[in-house]
Order: structure tokens, then sequence, then C-alpha cells
């Protein structure tokens, strides 16, 4: 089998990212009608998969998508195409959106969904001591534990993080930090683990529930409790979590110095996710 140095799949078509074309007619493309989700590829073995999958499934059930195949298919068929490129870490997306179909807003009688996955070269794991934050209003739909294509707020979300010089966003709503336009945010207070409930305002992050099983190996007490952006501006450490950006250690909020008092702790939490890549690669 012929390596591709990146790669496109789209309902059985296979070409390189740039070639792939998809029919206007999806309904990813009119009405973000569609999940999504992201996994990292570590020595040709894809990290959490089962994870994913989970979250998938979970994602699919509440926008009432049916899966173009049966769980285990999907999982088959994400190693089998990640094994055809030629790097063996890899940044691995697939999106599943409800069909084809004339608009309607309407679900479209008797089409089956569609699933688009592509994979590429990525540098590796990246866990910055240099993340700084600006703080926006979170005014997006009440359904943010849904890892829906609707991205739209975030997206603005991260461009204002950029126009201030920082790396990221943080929600915050009603008083209450949810989470970053791309990743959760988590804190440690007095070697507590602070994190914001799993509920409808955030994403239930894969590298954040990690953590928090990191942490009960370490024996570091856990809290899933809202908190304020004065909360978080107070705490020893602030990291924000995603797939691709696992530890990112925040020093600025709202171009205020913050965290930045228990690297220690920090290194412990990085350890344990650089064993378990290692682990699970074996």
């Amino acid at each position: 089998m012929e390596k591709m140095k990146d790669l496109a799949y789209y309902n059985g078509t296979v070409t390189r990212i740039a070639d792939m074309m998809i029919p206007a007619g999806d309904r990813g493309f009119y009405f973000g009608d569609g999940i999504y989700e992201v996994a990292m590829v570590f020595h040709r073995k894809i990290f959490a998969l089962e994870e994913h999958l989970d979250r998938m499934e979970r994602s699919a059930a509440m926008v009432r998508i049916e899966l173009p195949m049966v769980r285990r298919e999907i999982g088959d068929l994400l190693q089998e195409l990640a094994d055809r490129v030629e790097s063996d870490c890899q940044f691995l997306y697939w999106q599943i959106t409800r069909g084809t179909a004339p608009r309607n807003h309407l679900f479209p009688a008797g089409t089956a969904s569609n699933l688009y996955v592509y994979s590429k070269p990525w540098p590796g794991v990246e866990m910055s001591d240099d993340y700084r934050l600006v703080s926006v209003t979170d005014t997006r739909f009440l359904n943010c534990n849904i890892k829906t294509l609707n991205l739209l707020l975030n997206v603005l979300a991260a461009q204002t993080a950029k126009e201030n010089g920082c790396q990221e966003a943080v929600f915050v709503r009603d008083g209450i930090v949810t989470e970053g336009s791309h990743s959760n945010v988590s804190m440690i207070k007095d070697g507590v683990f602070i994190t914001h409930p799993a509920d409808n305002l955030i994403l239930p992050g894969v590298e954040r529930r990690h953590m928090i099983a990191y942490c009960g190996e370490l024996g570091i007490p856990v809290e899933e409790r809202p908190f304020t952006l004065e909360e978080l501006k107070g705490a020893d450490e602030i990291i924000m979590s995603s797939t691709s950006h696992p530890s990112m250690r925040v020093r600025e909020i709202d171009g205020v110095a913050v965290g930045m008092k228990d690297a220690a702790t920090v290194e412990k939490l990085r350890k344990m996710y650089l064993y378990e890549v290692e682990k699970r690669g074996q």
C-alpha cells in the first residue's frame, strides 16, 4: 500500500486533502448540520480512540444523526486511513453530517449521513509555559457539550484573542468561566485541581478527563465546580487543555500576570500524559 503525505476520505473516496471535493448539498455546508472529532496519532496508533468514539456517539445521538456505519467500523476505518499516511505522528479529524439533500431545514428523508476524514502530519506534543488569554462574554447556545460544526462564535473569540496578542480566549457566562474557544480551562489552587463541571456549558474534553484521572493516580484532590474569572486570576496555576495542545500553562489574562506558582504539580501532570502516550504506543 503506497503511503501518502496527507489523506482525505469522503464516503469511500480517498485523495490528498487539497484534491478532495465535497458536494455543495452536504448539510454541513449550509447548516453546519453535523458533529466532529479530533484525535492525535502517535506511533501510528490513534491516542484515546475509544474515548473519542464515545463522544462521537453522544454528540450524534444528541443531534439525532444516524452514524454512517457502526462504531467499530468507523474506528477500524480511521486506523486504516492513518496507516496510509507517511508520518508516524498525525492530526486526525473526522466529521459526520446529516446527509446530502436540497436545502431544507427539515431532516431529509431516506438520506444517509456523510463521513469526512482527513489526516496530516503533526509536529508532536506542544506544552507551552507562555500562554496568554483574553476574556470574552460567552453568548453561545446552551448545548456546548455537543461537538457540533457550529463554531462561529468560537472562531470570533479565537480571532479576538489573536488581535489582543493572546493565544486563546476564555469564555465567561454570567460571571462564571466556562471554557476556551478551542480548549478546556482548569486551575490549581492550594494543591487542588479545579475544573468546570461537565455540563451543557462546556465540551467534555478528552484531555480534561485524562487530567482528572491523572490527579486520581497522583493523589491530587479534584473539584468539578463553577468558578469566577477573579478566582481564575487568583489561581496558582491555570492550564488550557485540548487534544492537540494537552497542557498549556497560562501566565497572563487580560494583560495581567497570573498563575505560574506551582510548576511542580503541572510537571507531574505532563509526565503522566507523556507516559500514557508512550505506553499506548508500545
